[in-house]
């Protein structure tokens, strides 16, 4: 099973609209979703600060800011 990453904060409508369209996916395909609010830590804060939401599977950032669906499927079907 993939597990995803998604690191964002609790006041971004943009990472409200990347987690719901995550969510959705969840019909078509078996993935793990963790998420990580980047105010609860200084290194995630320094690293994504405003360029939240950021969607990673493993090393690999699949997108920022808004969900790249051809990425996030081709991760989830495997296809590199």
């Amino acid at each position: 099973m993939r597990r995803l990453t998604l690191y964002s904060r609790q006041y971004c409508h943009l990472c409200h609209d990347m987690l719901a369209a995550l969510d959705a996916l969840r019909g078509e395909y078996c993935f793990e979703l963790a998420v990580f609010d980047v105010d609860a830590d200084p290194a995630l804060l320094a690293r994504y600060d405003e360029r939240v939401p950021v969607l990673v599977a493993g090393e690999t950032e699949l997108c920022h800011y808004f969900l790249d669906l051809d990425a996030v499927r081709a991760c989830l079907a495997g296809v590199k």
